[in-house]
């Protein structure tokens, strides 16, 4: 707001449209519109003549009725002007001002029907593959507010009868509402091919348009582009696109190579490869049981072990202990994850992994901890706060402390009070400020009584009982 205030003072001050906002910026045009409605410079005495005064001497709205000379930094004022009357002759004046399209757009959502009809009217007069291309950002965003949908109806009818290379832009756009935008309309039209469409939900970062392409990529696979589909989905980064290729080996009759994601390293793949593996009368539980037999296997993918709890039984929990043990990081790690899952804890097993080296095994166990944090031992959880262990240890035992609750809890956040670590002292803050003395606890009262002298009037004062 503040952004479209300033550019409305140098715009009523005489400066150019294209000096005062980057007209390429959705927002710059947005924040002009609200901005020209601020008190903060509508009603400046030095602003008001420039605003009020064309070089006729005639008053703005005279020089609107008049057919008055009226430069782009005029009507773009005059576009966003609180006085519907005036937003209205504005509009009648745009033919031949492509610049101020953007704010013709703005328009077509505008509260006063007068102005808003007039204003889809002459949107539709001016808009064509080429200014639909540069004006979908904003359209885009506009089309989520009231009465905002017009504008995009108009753009698709327009970006549906130009040739299919016009959407090039808008897929390649950086705005993700707008890339979706426009490959819904790909998909719709049918612009794009099988190929095109995996290629594109392989390396678009937008899950949307992931999903939307992956679907439409599968709708559309045929024998003869089959390779090249599953090529890019099965070779992609993102979970959904792999999940697509995944799926698609069902339709296309290639349970074998699903197997080979049964250990994928995404949930959802692994789902989708079991299912596409019980298709075809084959129980993957046998698959992961066999993987996992060996826990020395230094090939053994970590998918594979949470794979067999996603699907195995609590007895397969004996396949899991020794992997607690492997040398990979994230075989450990999906182990003690695989574990929780099945619901098999065993408390001295899981504390030593709280010393683990590799911060994702601290925290799967950490996790697994969590419901038994009472039976814990407090004083070797309160060593590993010292700062001299690694961070992620000291989360963790901060995190199964603070679980504990009570006064164990309090000692701990107030232990970290004056800590280096901003993140870990600020959560003990919290802590301390959202407790509230209880009973007549002589090591409570002394407590609170440091954190008040680190933390002043908010720490709570022990002499009141809640």
């Amino acid at each position: 707001m503040r952004e479209g205030s300033r550019a409305a003072l140098r715009l009523a001050e005489g400066a150019a449209l294209r000096d005062v906002i980057d007209t390429s910026d959705p927002s710059a045009w947005l924040w002009l519109d609200e901005g020209v409605r601020t008190d903060e410079w509508y009603f400046a005495p030095y602003a008001v003549p420039a605003w009020e005064e064309t070089p006729s001497g005639l008053s703005l709205a005279a020089a609107l009725h008049a057919a008055g000379p009226l430069t782009e930094g005029q009507l773009a004022l005059a576009l966003c002007h609180r006085d519907g009357r005036i937003r209205y002759r504005a509009l009648g004046r745009v033919a031949g001002r492509p610049a101020l399209l953007p704010l013709v757009v703005v328009r077509c959502a505008d509260w006063a029907e007068p102005v808003r009809e007039r204003a889809r009217k002459r949107l539709a007069e001016a808009l064509d593959a080429e200014t639909a291309a540069r004006l979908a950002p904003l359209v885009r965003r506009l089309a989520d507010r009231h009465r905002g949908d017009h504008a995009l109806g108009l753009l698709g009818e327009v970006l549906r009868q130009a040739p299919g290379e016009r959407l090039a832009p808008l897929l390649a756009s950086p705005d993700r509402p707008v890339r979706r935008f426009a490959y819904g309309l790909a998909v719709e039209e049918g612009l794009l091919s099988a190929v095109e469409l995996a290629r594109a939900a392989a390396g678009d970062d937008d899950a949307v348009v992931q999903t939307l392409c992956g679907e439409a990529a599968l709708a559309a696979v045929g024998d003869e582009d089959a390779e090249e589909v599953l090529g890019a989905l099965l070779g992609a980064r993102s979970p959904r696109a792999r999940s697509a290729g995944v799926t698609a080996l069902r339709r296309l009759g290639r349970p074998e190579q699903a197997i080979g994601f049964l250990a994928d390293r995404s949930a959802l793949v692994r789902a989708c490869a079991r299912y596409v593996v019980r298709q075809y009368g084959t129980d993957p539980l046998p698959w992961y049981r066999d993987r996992c037999a060996d826990p020395g296997d230094p090939a053994l993918p970590p998918g594979a072990a949470i794979g067999l709890a996603e699907c195995g039984t609590r007895a397969d929990a004996g396949l899991l202990w020794p992997l607690l043990d492997h040398p990979a990081p994230g075989v450990r790690a999906k182990a003690v994850a695989g574990l929780r899952m099945l619901d098999v804890t065993d408390v001295p097993r899981m504390l030593r992994l709280l010393d683990d080296p590799a911060p994702g095994v601290v925290g799967e166990a950490t996790l697994a901890l969590l419901p038994s944090a009472g039976l814990l031992p407090e004083a070797w959880l309160a060593e590993r706060l010292a700062a001299g262990r690694p961070r992620w240890v000291r989360v963790s035992a901060y995190r199964l402390l603070d679980a504990r609750g009570g006064v164990v809890r309090l000692r701990a956040a107030v232990a970290l009070l004056t800590d280096a670590d901003e993140r870990l002292r600020a959560r003990a803050e919290l802590t301390v400020r959202w407790t509230r003395p209880w009973g007549a606890d002589d090591e409570v009262a002394e407590l609170l009584a440091r954190a008040r002298s680190h933390l002043g009037r908010g720490a709570p004062d022990p002499a009141q009982d809640s």
